[in-house]
């Protein structure tokens, strides 16, 4: 089984008030931390369907499962409704979400997704599946993948049939792709695989994810074309375009599309694992305390992310869930975090002391309160960053897995405008091997290694952020500048395109 997927193995280079009195639960399992206000027996069927979906993929790519603390573990939150979901993001296209930053991993989607004219039979569990597998696709790989790739593995997952007999299988069609696949709305296969298309509407994209997830499939079974993906993944590492590499290791790209046409025209092939190369999960589930579930809300927009606009909003609504748990550590941490985003940085290193008061080992209200007493020398004029940064030292000790004290002890000497010590350097490179989906700290790790002129390193650092799928072309090209600079070891030219380059385009919390 594992050689059919071999490109893709670890060997290779590389809510509203209403809410706040919910009956909420928590279940903790290997891989993930998931909250739901629904039965206790509903949660525990999801979490282990999750963790027998994480095997399975483990299983194709052949990668280790290494021991995670909870900041490791993917936190999910599982909304009432679709309607909820597009409530939470202020988008009704978005049926979920996945979010990596250096804070954490996490999920949202709903207990229920219902159908649309674009997306067929795309349910709760395939929204999650797909943004999961980018999650693994990450974790243990700097692997440059250009969209189609990056997309279509997550497609080639995200159809997973969990059997009766307990058994999973991989490589379904996925009919919710059905019209792009179809209709390529202009897409034409050469186009795809050497990136030589502008900028693409919510049809064009579906068409992306489909013909990326008819690849994929096509190239990890058809014989005649065994190891071509190793080839072309190898190219994108060692710095060739997306055309030359393709035409490296497909050859005549117009065969390509005809091959591929024809073998969707076939008999598809699927992978089943049989149930006894399965293991049972272990877990845990508790309701949470009043405080915890009457703040719960005020987490999930926390997590989701808060604008200046929303981040008051929010704020006002922690205050106010938080008023009757002044001794609750994680009501308080939580408050912390609000007041923090909406930038009242005394009310938050307050909030983060009546968390440590009740908790000393909070490493959130460490981090918080490290993250207010900074914002406040700010104001001040002056700090003392030995004493701020001992909160990060401190929250490491406690957890030395978590990215997010690592990565702020680093930026704490950027802060300060004094040279970043050896200890912080490694320090940000460790959190990028914890974290390897943040974006602000890889961006930082491939700017100290370029100025340590370690070129080949810099290069497999910012891999992965050069070929983001939800970029604009005009992106997609200043990213690729700054990859051919690092590859020509220039320095110079490389550091000035990244002072230059816009970061957030480069995302990878980008909504479905």
């Amino acid at each position: 089984m594992r050689h059919v997927l071999r490109w893709v193995t670890g060997g290779l280079i590389a809510c509203g008030a209403s809410q706040a009195h919910a009956a909420w639960y928590e279940a903790k399992s290997t891989h993930f931390v998931i909250y739901a206000d629904d039965k206790p027996e509903k949660l525990q069927a999801f979490a282990q369907r999750l963790e027998r979906f994480d095997q399975a993929v483990r299983l194709l790519r052949g990668t280790e499962d290494p021991p995670l603390t909870d900041s490791n573990r993917l936190r999910i939150y599982v909304l009432g409704s679709e309607k909820a979901v597009w409530k939470l993001l202020g988008r009704s296209t978005a049926s979920g979400m996945y979010r990596s930053t250096m804070a954490g991993s996490v999920a949202f989607v709903p207990r229920t997704a219902g159908s649309s004219y674009t997306y067929l039979d795309l349910d709760a569990e395939q929204i999650f599946f797909h943004e999961y597998a980018h999650h693994l696709q990450l974790q243990y790989n700097a692997v440059a993948m250009p969209p189609w790739l990056r997309e279509g593995f997550a497609e080639f997952f995200a159809t997973a049939v969990f059997g009766k007999d307990g058994s999973v299988t991989i490589g379904k069609y996925p009919g919710y792709r059905l019209q792009g696949l179809y209709n390529s709305y202009g897409l034409t296969v050469p186009q795809i695989v050497s990136g030589s298309y502008g900028p693409l509407s919510i049809f064009g994209l579906n068409a992306l994810y489909g013909w990326g997830w008819l690849l994929v499939h096509y190239l990890s079974f058809d014989d005649s074309r065994r190891g071509q993906l190793d080839k072309f993944v190898q190219g994108i590492q060692a710095g060739l375009g997306e055309e030359d590499a393709a035409k490296a290791a497909f050859g005549d790209l117009g065969k390509l599309d005809h091959d591929a046409h024809r073998y969707m025209r076939g008999a598809l092939k699927m992978i089943v694992l049989k149930p006894a190369l399965f293991s049972d999960t272990p877990m845990t589930i508790r309701p949470l305390s009043a405080g915890e579930s009457a703040i719960m809300p005020v987490s999930i927009e926390s997590n989701r992310g808060v604008d200046q606009k929303s981040a008051p909003e929010v704020a006002a609504q922690a205050r106010e869930a938080a008023a009757l748990y002044p001794g609750d550590p994680f009501v308080q941490a939580v408050l912390a975090e609000a007041e923090y985003d909406a930038a009242e940085y005394a009310a938050a290193d307050a909030a983060a002391d009546r968390a440590l008061a009740a908790d000393p080992n909070n490493v959130h209200a460490m981090i918080y309160k490290g993250r207010a007493q900074t914002a406040l020398a700010k104001q001040r004029g002056s700090a003392d960053w030995t004493k701020i940064r001992q909160y990060y030292l401190r929250a490491n000790k406690i957890d030395p897995e978590n990215p997010e004290p690592l990565a702020l002890y680093y930026f704490s000497f950027l802060t300060a405008d004094q040279k970043p010590s050896r200890n912080a350097v490694d320090a940000l490179l460790y959190a990028v091997v914890l974290a390897p989906q943040d974006i602000v700290t890889r961006f930082a790790a491939v700017r100290e290694l370029i100025q340590e002129n370690k070129f080949e390193e810099a290069k497999s650092m910012f891999a992965p952020l050069a070929y983001q799928p939800h970029v604009q072309p005009e992106a997609r090209e200043g990213l690729a500048k700054i990859m051919r600079a690092i590859s020509d070891g220039d320095s110079e030219r490389a550091l000035g395109l990244l002072g230059g380059s816009d970061k957030t385009n480069a995302g990878v919390s980008q909504p479905r």
